[in-house]
Protein backbone atom coordinates (compact mmCIF):
# COMPACT_ATOMS: atom_id res chain seq x y z
CA UNK A 1 0.00 0.00 0.00
CA UNK A 2 1.19 3.53 -0.81
CA UNK A 3 1.23 6.21 1.89
CA UNK A 4 2.09 9.28 -0.16
CA UNK A 5 -0.54 12.06 0.05
CA UNK A 6 -3.50 11.53 -2.29
CA UNK A 7 -2.13 8.09 -3.14
CA UNK A 8 -2.22 6.86 0.45
CA UNK A 9 -3.71 3.43 0.99
CA UNK A 10 -3.90 2.38 -2.66
CA UNK A 11 -2.86 -1.10 -3.70
CA UNK A 12 -0.61 -1.77 -6.69
CA UNK A 13 -3.35 -1.85 -9.34
CA UNK A 14 -5.22 1.09 -7.83
CA UNK A 15 -1.95 3.03 -7.73
CA UNK A 16 -1.32 2.28 -11.40
CA UNK A 17 -4.72 3.68 -12.31
CA UNK A 18 -4.43 6.74 -10.03
CA UNK A 19 -1.01 7.72 -11.38
CA UNK A 20 -1.97 7.34 -15.05
CA UNK A 21 -3.04 10.95 -15.30
CA UNK A 22 -3.17 11.30 -19.07
CA UNK A 23 -5.73 9.38 -21.02
CA UNK A 24 -7.20 7.52 -22.59
CA UNK A 25 -7.49 5.16 -19.62
CA UNK A 26 -9.90 2.28 -19.03
CA UNK A 27 -10.30 0.84 -15.54
CA UNK A 28 -12.07 -2.52 -15.46
CA UNK A 29 -13.17 -2.55 -11.84
CA UNK A 30 -14.81 -5.65 -10.42
CA UNK A 31 -17.38 -5.39 -7.65
CA UNK A 32 -15.90 -4.19 -4.36
CA UNK A 33 -12.48 -3.36 -5.82
CA UNK A 34 -12.51 0.33 -4.86
CA UNK A 35 -13.37 2.07 -8.12
CA UNK A 36 -14.75 5.22 -6.46
CA UNK A 37 -11.61 5.40 -4.34
CA UNK A 38 -9.51 5.21 -7.51
CA UNK A 39 -11.53 7.93 -9.24
CA UNK A 40 -11.30 10.40 -6.35
CA UNK A 41 -7.64 9.73 -5.56
CA UNK A 42 -6.70 9.98 -9.24
CA UNK A 43 -8.35 13.40 -9.51
CA UNK A 44 -6.80 14.52 -6.21
CA UNK A 45 -3.35 13.35 -7.33
CA UNK A 46 -3.79 15.18 -10.63
CA UNK A 47 -4.66 18.41 -8.82
CA UNK A 48 -1.89 17.99 -6.22
CA UNK A 49 0.75 17.51 -8.90
CA UNK A 50 -0.49 20.42 -11.00
CA UNK A 51 -1.47 18.14 -13.89
CA UNK A 52 -5.13 19.16 -13.46
CA UNK A 53 -6.78 22.46 -12.71
CA UNK A 54 -9.85 21.64 -10.58
CA UNK A 55 -12.16 23.88 -12.59
CA UNK A 56 -11.27 22.03 -15.78
CA UNK A 57 -12.09 18.56 -14.51
CA UNK A 58 -15.48 16.98 -15.09
CA UNK A 59 -16.37 13.76 -13.28
CA UNK A 60 -19.53 12.22 -14.70
CA UNK A 61 -21.71 9.86 -12.68
CA UNK A 62 -25.07 8.21 -13.38
CA UNK A 63 -26.98 9.41 -10.31
CA UNK A 64 -27.17 12.69 -8.42
CA UNK A 65 -26.45 10.78 -5.21
CA UNK A 66 -23.21 9.37 -6.64
CA UNK A 67 -22.21 12.86 -7.79
CA UNK A 68 -22.80 14.24 -4.29
CA UNK A 69 -20.78 11.43 -2.71
CA UNK A 70 -17.94 12.04 -5.16
CA UNK A 71 -17.86 15.74 -4.29
CA UNK A 72 -17.84 14.82 -0.59
CA UNK A 73 -14.91 12.45 -1.03
CA UNK A 74 -12.97 15.05 -2.98
CA UNK A 75 -13.60 17.65 -0.28
CA UNK A 76 -12.26 15.16 2.31
CA UNK A 77 -9.07 15.00 0.23
CA UNK A 78 -8.86 18.81 0.19
CA UNK A 79 -10.03 19.17 -3.41
CA UNK A 80 -12.76 21.65 -4.32
CA UNK A 81 -14.00 23.14 -7.58
CA UNK A 82 -14.29 19.87 -9.53
CA UNK A 83 -17.52 19.49 -11.51
CA UNK A 84 -19.06 16.17 -10.42
CA UNK A 85 -22.39 15.81 -12.21
CA UNK A 86 -24.67 13.41 -14.01
CA UNK A 87 -24.78 13.51 -17.81
CA UNK A 88 -28.20 15.18 -17.58
CA UNK A 89 -27.14 17.81 -15.05
CA UNK A 90 -24.04 18.76 -17.05
CA UNK A 91 -25.98 18.89 -20.33
CA UNK A 92 -28.79 20.96 -18.79
CA UNK A 93 -26.33 23.48 -17.34
CA UNK A 94 -24.72 23.91 -20.76
CA UNK A 95 -28.08 24.14 -22.49
CA UNK A 96 -29.29 26.85 -20.10
CA UNK A 97 -26.03 28.78 -20.54
CA UNK A 98 -25.72 28.68 -24.33
CA UNK A 99 -29.38 28.67 -25.46
CA UNK A 100 -29.98 32.40 -24.73
CA UNK A 101 -26.81 33.26 -26.66
CA UNK A 102 -27.90 31.27 -29.69
CA UNK A 103 -31.68 31.77 -29.65
CA UNK A 104 -32.03 35.06 -27.81
CA UNK A 105 -34.49 33.47 -25.41
CA UNK A 106 -34.49 31.27 -22.33
CA UNK A 107 -34.14 27.54 -22.80
CA UNK A 108 -37.38 25.53 -22.98
CA UNK A 109 -38.84 24.18 -19.75
CA UNK A 110 -38.38 20.53 -18.82
CA UNK A 111 -41.34 18.15 -18.95
CA UNK A 112 -42.07 17.29 -15.33
CA UNK A 113 -44.26 14.26 -16.03
CA UNK A 114 -43.87 12.39 -19.32
CA UNK A 115 -46.79 10.03 -18.60
CA UNK A 116 -49.16 12.94 -18.00
CA UNK A 117 -48.12 14.61 -21.26
CA UNK A 118 -48.53 11.30 -23.08
CA UNK A 119 -52.04 11.07 -21.65
CA UNK A 120 -52.84 14.49 -23.12
CA UNK A 121 -51.37 13.40 -26.46
CA UNK A 122 -53.47 10.23 -26.32
CA UNK A 123 -56.62 12.27 -25.69
CA UNK A 124 -55.88 14.24 -28.85
CA UNK A 125 -55.84 10.93 -30.75
CA UNK A 126 -59.09 9.84 -29.02
CA UNK A 127 -57.27 7.04 -27.22
CA UNK A 128 -58.33 6.00 -23.73
CA UNK A 129 -55.20 4.39 -22.23
CA UNK A 130 -54.46 3.19 -18.71
CA UNK A 131 -51.44 4.41 -16.78
CA UNK A 132 -49.52 1.14 -17.18
CA UNK A 133 -49.77 1.35 -20.98
CA UNK A 134 -48.72 5.00 -20.96
CA UNK A 135 -45.70 4.10 -18.84
CA UNK A 136 -44.69 1.42 -21.34
CA UNK A 137 -45.03 3.90 -24.21
CA UNK A 138 -42.95 6.42 -22.25
CA UNK A 139 -40.22 3.79 -21.76
CA UNK A 140 -40.23 3.21 -25.51
CA UNK A 141 -39.81 6.93 -26.18
CA UNK A 142 -36.90 7.07 -23.76
CA UNK A 143 -35.25 4.02 -25.33
CA UNK A 144 -35.69 5.46 -28.83
CA UNK A 145 -34.02 8.71 -27.91
CA UNK A 146 -31.11 7.46 -25.79
CA UNK A 147 -30.23 4.93 -28.53
CA UNK A 148 -30.47 7.76 -31.10
CA UNK A 149 -33.14 6.06 -33.21
CA UNK A 150 -35.84 7.73 -35.25
CA UNK A 151 -39.55 6.96 -34.92
CA UNK A 152 -39.27 4.92 -38.14
CA UNK A 153 -36.35 2.97 -36.66
CA UNK A 154 -38.45 2.28 -33.58
CA UNK A 155 -41.31 0.93 -35.69
CA UNK A 156 -38.96 -1.42 -37.56
CA UNK A 157 -37.21 -2.73 -34.45
CA UNK A 158 -40.28 -3.02 -32.21
CA UNK A 159 -42.98 -4.15 -34.64
CA UNK A 160 -45.18 -5.80 -31.99
CA UNK A 161 -46.40 -2.55 -30.51
CA UNK A 162 -47.16 -2.04 -26.81
CA UNK A 163 -49.75 -4.22 -25.09
CA UNK A 164 -52.99 -4.02 -27.06
CA UNK A 165 -51.68 -1.08 -29.13
CA UNK A 166 -50.43 -1.94 -32.60
CA UNK A 167 -47.15 -0.43 -33.76
CA UNK A 168 -48.93 2.08 -36.05
CA UNK A 169 -50.88 3.46 -33.08
CA UNK A 170 -47.72 3.59 -30.96
CA UNK A 171 -45.97 5.56 -33.71
CA UNK A 172 -48.91 7.97 -33.88
CA UNK A 173 -48.65 8.43 -30.12
CA UNK A 174 -44.89 9.08 -30.30
CA UNK A 175 -45.45 11.73 -32.96
CA UNK A 176 -48.38 13.33 -31.13
CA UNK A 177 -46.28 13.51 -27.97
CA UNK A 178 -43.46 15.28 -29.85
CA UNK A 179 -45.89 17.77 -31.43
CA UNK A 180 -47.52 18.56 -28.08
CA UNK A 181 -44.12 19.03 -26.47
CA UNK A 182 -43.07 21.44 -29.22
CA UNK A 183 -46.35 23.37 -28.92
CA UNK A 184 -45.76 23.79 -25.18
CA UNK A 185 -42.11 24.67 -25.80
CA UNK A 186 -40.78 21.93 -23.56
CA UNK A 187 -38.03 19.35 -23.62
CA UNK A 188 -37.95 15.97 -21.88
CA UNK A 189 -34.84 14.64 -20.14
CA UNK A 190 -33.67 12.72 -23.19
CA UNK A 191 -34.09 15.83 -25.37
CA UNK A 192 -31.66 17.63 -23.04
CA UNK A 193 -28.87 15.23 -24.04
CA UNK A 194 -29.79 15.33 -27.73
CA UNK A 195 -30.12 19.14 -27.79
CA UNK A 196 -26.83 19.68 -25.98
CA UNK A 197 -25.05 17.32 -28.36
CA UNK A 198 -26.64 19.01 -31.37
CA UNK A 199 -25.68 22.45 -30.07
CA UNK A 200 -22.01 21.51 -29.63
CA UNK A 201 -21.91 19.71 -32.97
CA UNK A 202 -23.47 22.51 -35.01
CA UNK A 203 -22.11 25.62 -33.29
CA UNK A 204 -18.30 25.97 -33.41
CA UNK A 205 -18.25 28.72 -30.78
CA UNK A 206 -20.16 26.52 -28.34
CA UNK A 207 -17.77 23.64 -28.99
CA UNK A 208 -14.79 25.94 -28.46
CA UNK A 209 -16.17 27.28 -25.17
CA UNK A 210 -16.91 23.77 -23.85
CA UNK A 211 -13.46 22.53 -24.84
CA UNK A 212 -11.83 25.50 -23.11
CA UNK A 213 -13.84 24.93 -19.93
CA UNK A 214 -13.22 21.20 -19.49
CA UNK A 215 -9.98 19.41 -20.32
CA UNK A 216 -10.06 16.23 -18.23
CA UNK A 217 -12.99 13.78 -18.10
CA UNK A 218 -13.72 10.84 -15.83
CA UNK A 219 -16.83 8.69 -16.32
CA UNK A 220 -17.98 6.27 -13.63
CA UNK A 221 -20.16 3.20 -14.39
CA UNK A 222 -19.26 3.44 -18.08
CA UNK A 223 -20.93 0.08 -18.75
CA UNK A 224 -24.24 1.91 -18.24
CA UNK A 225 -23.56 4.54 -20.92
CA UNK A 226 -26.12 4.83 -23.70
CA UNK A 227 -25.27 5.78 -27.31
CA UNK A 228 -26.43 9.38 -26.84
CA UNK A 229 -24.33 9.76 -23.68
CA UNK A 230 -21.27 8.37 -25.45
CA UNK A 231 -21.86 10.75 -28.34
CA UNK A 232 -22.17 13.71 -25.98
CA UNK A 233 -18.98 12.63 -24.19
CA UNK A 234 -17.13 12.51 -27.53
CA UNK A 235 -18.31 16.04 -28.30
CA UNK A 236 -17.22 17.30 -24.87
CA UNK A 237 -13.83 15.70 -25.39
CA UNK A 238 -13.24 16.98 -28.92
CA UNK A 239 -9.79 16.04 -30.17
CA UNK A 240 -8.33 15.74 -26.67
CA UNK A 241 -7.24 12.44 -25.11
CA UNK A 242 -7.73 13.00 -21.37
CA UNK A 243 -10.54 10.55 -20.76
CA UNK A 244 -10.76 7.96 -17.99
CA UNK A 245 -13.65 5.48 -18.01
CA UNK A 246 -14.37 3.10 -15.14
CA UNK A 247 -16.80 0.21 -15.15
CA UNK A 248 -17.65 -3.46 -14.83
CA UNK A 249 -19.31 -5.27 -17.73
CA UNK A 250 -20.68 -7.85 -15.26
CA UNK A 251 -22.84 -5.14 -13.71
CA UNK A 252 -24.58 -4.00 -16.90
CA UNK A 253 -28.19 -4.16 -15.74
CA UNK A 254 -29.85 -1.25 -17.56
CA UNK A 255 -29.97 -2.48 -21.16
CA UNK A 256 -33.72 -1.77 -21.16
CA UNK A 257 -32.80 1.90 -20.69
CA UNK A 258 -30.26 1.93 -23.53
CA UNK A 259 -27.09 0.95 -21.63
CA UNK A 260 -24.55 -0.84 -23.80
CA UNK A 261 -21.51 -2.53 -22.24
CA UNK A 262 -19.80 -2.58 -25.63
CA UNK A 263 -18.70 1.02 -25.08
CA UNK A 264 -16.61 -0.23 -22.15
CA UNK A 265 -15.54 -3.52 -23.73
CA UNK A 266 -14.60 -1.95 -27.08
CA UNK A 267 -12.95 1.15 -25.60
CA UNK A 268 -9.51 0.16 -26.91
CA UNK A 269 -10.82 -0.18 -30.48
CA UNK A 270 -11.99 3.45 -30.32
CA UNK A 271 -8.81 4.50 -28.51
CA UNK A 272 -5.95 2.28 -29.77
CA UNK A 273 -3.41 3.92 -27.44
CA UNK A 274 -5.56 3.40 -24.33
CA UNK A 275 -4.12 1.96 -21.12
CA UNK A 276 -6.25 -0.69 -19.38
CA UNK A 277 -5.97 -1.41 -15.65
CA UNK A 278 -7.88 -4.34 -14.12
CA UNK A 279 -8.96 -4.08 -10.49
CA UNK A 280 -9.49 -7.62 -9.20
CA UNK A 281 -8.73 -7.38 -5.46
CA UNK A 282 -12.10 -7.32 -3.73
CA UNK A 283 -12.12 -5.47 -0.37
CA UNK A 284 -15.78 -6.11 0.41
CA UNK A 285 -16.63 -9.80 0.44
CA UNK A 286 -15.40 -12.94 2.13
CA UNK A 287 -13.85 -15.64 -0.11
CA UNK A 288 -16.93 -17.95 0.01
CA UNK A 289 -19.14 -15.14 -1.33
CA UNK A 290 -16.63 -14.38 -4.09
CA UNK A 291 -16.56 -18.06 -5.04
CA UNK A 292 -20.31 -17.92 -5.75
CA UNK A 293 -19.99 -14.68 -7.75
CA UNK A 294 -17.07 -15.99 -9.82
CA UNK A 295 -18.84 -19.29 -10.51
CA UNK A 296 -21.91 -17.46 -11.83
CA UNK A 297 -19.99 -15.16 -14.19
CA UNK A 298 -17.16 -17.44 -15.29
CA UNK A 299 -16.65 -17.20 -19.04
CA UNK A 300 -18.92 -14.19 -19.54
CA UNK A 301 -17.55 -11.33 -21.73
CA UNK A 302 -15.47 -8.84 -19.75
CA UNK A 303 -15.95 -10.66 -16.42
CA UNK A 304 -13.34 -9.86 -13.76
CA UNK A 305 -12.27 -12.82 -11.60
CA UNK A 306 -12.54 -11.42 -8.08
CA UNK A 307 -9.80 -12.19 -5.57
CA UNK A 308 -10.29 -11.68 -1.83
CA UNK A 309 -8.02 -8.90 -0.62
CA UNK A 310 -8.28 -9.99 3.02
CA UNK A 311 -5.44 -12.25 4.17
CA UNK A 312 -7.45 -13.93 6.92
CA UNK A 313 -11.25 -14.05 6.38
CA UNK A 314 -13.30 -12.82 9.31
CA UNK A 315 -16.19 -15.21 8.71
CA UNK A 316 -15.49 -18.21 6.51
CA UNK A 317 -19.16 -19.19 6.25
CA UNK A 318 -20.33 -20.97 3.12
CA UNK A 319 -23.25 -19.29 1.38
CA UNK A 320 -26.46 -21.28 1.66
CA UNK A 321 -29.45 -22.06 -0.54
CA UNK A 322 -32.80 -23.10 0.90
CA UNK A 323 -35.96 -24.38 -0.80
CA UNK A 324 -39.33 -23.46 0.76
CA UNK A 325 -42.80 -24.79 -0.05
CA UNK A 326 -44.29 -21.36 -0.81
CA UNK A 327 -43.58 -17.63 -0.74
CA UNK A 328 -45.03 -17.04 2.72
CA UNK A 329 -42.83 -19.77 4.23
CA UNK A 330 -39.82 -18.33 2.41
CA UNK A 331 -40.52 -14.88 3.89
CA UNK A 332 -40.99 -16.31 7.37
CA UNK A 333 -37.85 -18.40 7.05
CA UNK A 334 -35.83 -15.31 6.10
CA UNK A 335 -37.38 -13.37 9.01
CA UNK A 336 -36.39 -16.14 11.44
CA UNK A 337 -32.79 -16.07 10.22
CA UNK A 338 -32.68 -12.28 10.52
CA UNK A 339 -34.11 -12.47 14.04
CA UNK A 340 -31.32 -14.87 15.00
CA UNK A 341 -28.69 -12.51 13.56
CA UNK A 342 -30.13 -9.51 15.41
CA UNK A 343 -30.29 -11.62 18.57
CA UNK A 344 -26.53 -12.19 18.34
CA UNK A 345 -25.92 -8.44 18.27
CA UNK A 346 -25.87 -7.77 14.52
CA UNK A 347 -27.08 -4.26 13.69
CA UNK A 348 -30.22 -4.50 11.50
CA UNK A 349 -28.81 -1.89 9.14
CA UNK A 350 -26.08 -4.40 8.20
CA UNK A 351 -28.72 -6.78 6.82
CA UNK A 352 -30.49 -6.65 3.46
CA UNK A 353 -33.10 -8.75 1.70
CA UNK A 354 -32.87 -8.43 -2.09
CA UNK A 355 -35.35 -9.55 -4.76
CA UNK A 356 -36.11 -9.09 -8.45
CA UNK A 357 -39.52 -7.34 -8.41
CA UNK A 358 -41.22 -4.82 -6.10
CA UNK A 359 -44.19 -7.15 -5.61
CA UNK A 360 -41.99 -9.58 -3.68
CA UNK A 361 -41.57 -7.09 -0.82
CA UNK A 362 -45.13 -7.49 0.53
CA UNK A 363 -44.69 -10.98 2.02
CA UNK A 364 -41.27 -10.05 3.38
CA UNK A 365 -42.52 -6.88 5.08
CA UNK A 366 -45.36 -8.83 6.69
CA UNK A 367 -43.03 -11.56 7.98
CA UNK A 368 -40.51 -9.08 9.36
CA UNK A 369 -43.24 -7.03 11.07
CA UNK A 370 -44.63 -10.20 12.67
CA UNK A 371 -41.13 -10.92 13.97
CA UNK A 372 -40.89 -7.38 15.43
CA UNK A 373 -38.10 -6.40 13.02
CA UNK A 374 -38.08 -2.86 11.58
CA UNK A 375 -37.50 -2.69 7.84
CA UNK A 376 -37.05 0.03 5.25
CA UNK A 377 -37.80 -0.41 1.55
CA UNK A 378 -35.05 1.14 -0.53
CA UNK A 379 -36.32 3.51 -3.17
CA UNK A 380 -39.07 4.87 -0.94
CA UNK A 381 -38.93 8.35 0.53
CA UNK A 382 -35.49 9.79 1.11
CA UNK A 383 -34.53 10.30 4.73
CA UNK A 384 -34.69 14.08 4.62
CA UNK A 385 -38.12 13.92 2.95
CA UNK A 386 -39.62 11.81 5.75
CA UNK A 387 -42.31 13.79 7.65
CA UNK A 388 -40.63 13.08 11.02
CA UNK A 389 -37.31 14.50 9.78
CA UNK A 390 -38.88 17.48 8.02
CA UNK A 391 -40.79 18.33 11.19
CA UNK A 392 -37.63 18.07 13.32
CA UNK A 393 -35.75 20.46 11.03
CA UNK A 394 -38.69 22.85 11.04
CA UNK A 395 -38.88 22.80 14.84
CA UNK A 396 -35.12 23.35 15.13
CA UNK A 397 -35.43 26.42 12.92
CA UNK A 398 -38.13 27.78 15.24
CA UNK A 399 -36.02 27.47 18.37
CA UNK A 400 -35.43 30.71 20.25
CA UNK A 401 -31.91 32.16 20.28
CA UNK A 402 -31.53 31.18 23.92
CA UNK A 403 -32.47 27.57 23.20
CA UNK A 404 -30.18 27.49 20.16
CA UNK A 405 -27.18 27.93 22.45
CA UNK A 406 -27.97 24.78 24.45
CA UNK A 407 -26.11 21.48 24.16
CA UNK A 408 -26.90 20.13 20.69
CA UNK A 409 -27.93 16.65 21.86
CA UNK A 410 -30.32 18.05 24.46
CA UNK A 411 -31.83 20.53 21.99
CA UNK A 412 -32.41 17.89 19.29
CA UNK A 413 -33.74 15.33 21.78
CA UNK A 414 -36.23 17.85 23.20
CA UNK A 415 -37.42 18.78 19.72
CA UNK A 416 -37.94 15.13 18.88
CA UNK A 417 -39.76 14.47 22.16
CA UNK A 418 -42.13 17.31 21.39
CA UNK A 419 -42.93 15.41 18.18
CA UNK A 420 -43.65 12.16 20.06
CA UNK A 421 -40.20 10.53 20.23
CA UNK A 422 -39.56 8.11 23.12
CA UNK A 423 -36.26 6.67 24.35
CA UNK A 424 -37.36 3.09 23.67
CA UNK A 425 -38.68 1.83 20.34
CA UNK A 426 -42.22 0.49 19.90
CA UNK A 427 -42.41 -3.25 20.52
CA UNK A 428 -43.93 -4.11 17.16
CA UNK A 429 -42.78 -3.35 13.64
CA UNK A 430 -44.75 -1.29 11.13
CA UNK A 431 -45.23 2.45 10.60
CA UNK A 432 -44.75 3.50 14.25
CA UNK A 433 -41.44 1.65 14.43
CA UNK A 434 -40.34 3.15 11.10
CA UNK A 435 -41.05 6.67 12.38
CA UNK A 436 -39.15 5.96 15.61
CA UNK A 437 -36.14 4.70 13.66
CA UNK A 438 -36.08 7.88 11.56
CA UNK A 439 -36.15 10.08 14.67
CA UNK A 440 -33.47 7.98 16.35
CA UNK A 441 -31.24 8.35 13.28
CA UNK A 442 -31.73 12.12 13.37
CA UNK A 443 -30.63 12.18 17.02
CA UNK A 444 -27.56 10.08 16.14
CA UNK A 445 -26.60 12.65 13.52
CA UNK A 446 -26.58 15.26 16.29
CA UNK A 447 -24.39 13.01 18.44
CA UNK A 448 -21.95 12.55 15.53
CA UNK A 449 -21.62 16.30 14.87
CA UNK A 450 -18.27 17.91 15.76
CA UNK A 451 -17.93 19.11 19.34
CA UNK A 452 -19.24 22.63 19.81
CA UNK A 453 -21.67 22.51 16.88
CA UNK A 454 -24.56 24.88 17.50
CA UNK A 455 -28.19 24.24 16.60
CA UNK A 456 -28.13 26.65 13.58
CA UNK A 457 -24.88 25.05 12.36
CA UNK A 458 -26.36 21.57 12.72
CA UNK A 459 -29.47 22.61 10.79
CA UNK A 460 -27.29 23.96 7.96
CA UNK A 461 -25.27 20.71 7.98
CA UNK A 462 -28.46 18.68 7.64
CA UNK A 463 -29.70 20.88 4.80
CA UNK A 464 -26.38 20.36 2.99
CA UNK A 465 -26.67 16.59 3.46
CA UNK A 466 -30.19 16.72 2.07
CA UNK A 467 -28.94 18.54 -1.05
CA UNK A 468 -26.18 15.93 -1.55
CA UNK A 469 -28.68 13.10 -0.90
CA UNK A 470 -26.37 11.93 1.89
CA UNK A 471 -28.89 9.95 3.89
CA UNK A 472 -27.83 8.29 7.15
CA UNK A 473 -28.13 4.53 7.57
CA UNK A 474 -31.23 3.68 9.58
CA UNK A 475 -31.02 0.85 12.12
CA UNK A 476 -33.48 -1.16 10.09
CA UNK A 477 -33.24 -4.13 7.78
CA UNK A 478 -33.12 -2.99 4.15
CA UNK A 479 -35.49 -4.44 1.55
CA UNK A 480 -34.52 -3.68 -2.02
CA UNK A 481 -34.89 -4.71 -5.62
CA UNK A 482 -31.67 -5.84 -7.25
CA UNK A 483 -31.63 -2.78 -9.49
CA UNK A 484 -31.88 -0.38 -6.54
CA UNK A 485 -29.20 -2.26 -4.57
CA UNK A 486 -26.47 -1.64 -7.15
CA UNK A 487 -23.54 0.25 -5.63
CA UNK A 488 -24.48 -0.63 -2.04
CA UNK A 489 -23.23 -3.29 0.39
CA UNK A 490 -24.27 -5.04 3.59
CA UNK A 491 -22.59 -7.55 5.88
CA UNK A 492 -25.43 -10.04 5.56
CA UNK A 493 -27.49 -10.46 2.38
CA UNK A 494 -30.55 -12.62 1.74
CA UNK A 495 -31.35 -13.08 -1.95
CA UNK A 496 -34.97 -14.24 -2.19
CA UNK A 497 -36.88 -15.66 -5.13
CA UNK A 498 -34.12 -17.62 -6.88
CA UNK A 499 -36.68 -19.44 -9.01
CA UNK A 500 -37.52 -19.62 -12.70
CA UNK A 501 -40.01 -16.87 -13.51
CA UNK A 502 -38.65 -14.59 -10.80
CA UNK A 503 -34.89 -14.67 -11.48
CA UNK A 504 -34.64 -14.87 -14.41
CA UNK A 505 -37.90 -12.99 -14.75
CA UNK A 506 -40.62 -14.71 -16.81
CA UNK A 507 -40.40 -12.33 -19.77
CA UNK A 508 -36.63 -12.82 -20.22
CA UNK A 509 -36.66 -15.15 -23.22
CA UNK A 510 -33.73 -14.33 -25.48
CA UNK A 511 -30.11 -15.15 -24.68
CA UNK A 512 -29.36 -11.44 -24.14
CA UNK A 513 -32.32 -10.97 -21.78
CA UNK A 514 -31.38 -13.98 -19.68
CA UNK A 515 -27.77 -12.80 -19.60
CA UNK A 516 -28.94 -9.48 -18.15
CA UNK A 517 -30.86 -11.38 -15.46
CA UNK A 518 -27.64 -13.29 -14.68
CA UNK A 519 -25.84 -9.98 -14.19
CA UNK A 520 -28.65 -8.88 -11.86
CA UNK A 521 -28.09 -12.00 -9.76
CA UNK A 522 -24.36 -11.21 -9.75
CA UNK A 523 -25.05 -7.68 -8.50
CA UNK A 524 -27.14 -9.12 -5.66
CA UNK A 525 -24.52 -11.68 -4.68
CA UNK A 526 -21.68 -9.16 -4.64
CA UNK A 527 -23.56 -6.85 -2.25
CA UNK A 528 -22.74 -9.34 0.55
CA UNK A 529 -19.65 -8.77 2.67
CA UNK A 530 -19.79 -11.60 5.22
CA UNK A 531 -22.72 -13.97 4.69
CA UNK A 532 -24.99 -14.78 1.78
CA UNK A 533 -28.24 -16.78 1.91
CA UNK A 534 -30.07 -17.67 -1.30
CA UNK A 535 -33.61 -19.04 -1.28
CA UNK A 536 -36.51 -19.98 -3.52
CA UNK A 537 -40.01 -21.32 -3.09
CA UNK A 538 -41.80 -24.09 -4.95
CA UNK A 539 -44.86 -21.86 -5.36
CA UNK A 540 -48.36 -23.28 -5.24
CA UNK A 541 -49.91 -26.41 -6.71
CA UNK A 542 -51.53 -24.37 -9.47
CA UNK A 543 -48.30 -22.52 -10.24
CA UNK A 544 -45.33 -24.73 -9.37
CA UNK A 545 -41.84 -23.29 -9.74
CA UNK A 546 -38.43 -24.72 -10.52
CA UNK A 547 -35.17 -23.39 -9.05
CA UNK A 548 -33.37 -20.72 -11.03
CA UNK A 549 -31.01 -21.98 -13.72
CA UNK A 550 -28.44 -19.68 -12.11
CA UNK A 551 -28.27 -22.01 -9.11
CA UNK A 552 -27.31 -24.83 -11.43
CA UNK A 553 -24.65 -22.64 -13.06
CA UNK A 554 -23.19 -21.79 -9.66
CA UNK A 555 -23.14 -25.49 -8.77
CA UNK A 556 -23.17 -27.35 -5.48
CA UNK A 557 -19.46 -26.89 -4.78
CA UNK A 558 -19.85 -23.36 -3.41
CA UNK A 559 -23.25 -23.55 -1.70
CA UNK A 560 -24.43 -25.14 1.54
CA UNK A 561 -27.72 -26.94 0.79
CA UNK A 562 -30.34 -26.50 3.48
CA UNK A 563 -33.79 -27.93 4.08
CA UNK A 564 -36.54 -25.47 4.90
CA UNK A 565 -37.84 -25.83 8.48
CA UNK A 566 -41.36 -26.66 7.24
CA UNK A 567 -40.57 -27.96 3.77
CA UNK A 568 -41.50 -31.50 2.79
CA UNK A 569 -38.73 -34.08 3.15
CA UNK A 570 -36.41 -34.05 0.17
CA UNK A 571 -37.26 -30.47 -0.87
CA UNK A 572 -33.62 -29.48 -1.05
CA UNK A 573 -31.99 -27.54 -3.76
CA UNK A 574 -30.09 -30.56 -5.06
CA UNK A 575 -33.25 -32.64 -5.42
CA UNK A 576 -35.03 -29.82 -7.19
CA UNK A 577 -32.12 -29.13 -9.51
CA UNK A 578 -32.20 -32.71 -10.72
CA UNK A 579 -35.74 -32.12 -12.00
CA UNK A 580 -35.11 -28.59 -13.25
CA UNK A 581 -36.49 -27.75 -16.64
CA UNK A 582 -34.09 -27.24 -19.51
CA UNK A 583 -33.75 -23.54 -20.39
CA UNK A 584 -35.60 -22.54 -23.56
CA UNK A 585 -33.51 -22.76 -26.77
CA UNK A 586 -33.20 -18.96 -27.03
CA UNK A 587 -31.49 -18.87 -23.64
CA UNK A 588 -28.89 -21.52 -24.50
CA UNK A 589 -25.76 -21.00 -26.47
Amino acid sequence: MNDDGALAGLDERQLEAATTLRGPLRVLAGAGTGKTRVITHRIAHGVDTGAYSPGRVMAVTFTAKAAGQLRGRLRALGIGGVAARTFHAAALAQLNFFWPQLAGDTAPAIVDNKVRMLAHAAEGLRLDLDTATLRDVASGIEWRKVTMRSVADYARERPNGVGRLGVATVVDLHEAYERLKDTRRQLDFEDVLLACAGMIESEPRVAHAVHEQYRHFTVDEFQDASPVQVRLLELWLGDRRDLCVVGDASQTIYSFAGAEARHLLEFESRHPDAVTVRLEANYRSEPPVLAVANALMRGRPGAVELIAATVAPAADVRPSVTAYPNDAEEARGIARQIARLVGTGVNPRDIAVLYRAHAQSAELLTALAEAGIAATVLGGRRFFDLPEVRKALLLLGGESKAHQQRDLHDAVRDVLRSAGFADDPPAAGGALRDAWEAQAAFLRLADEAPAGTTVPEFKRMMEARARDQHDPALRTVTLSTLHAAKGLEWDHVFLAGMAEGLLPIAYARTFEEVDEERRLAYVGITRAARTLALSWSEGFASQPRQPSRFLREIGTGTLDERRAPHAPAGATRAAALRTSRTPPPAARR
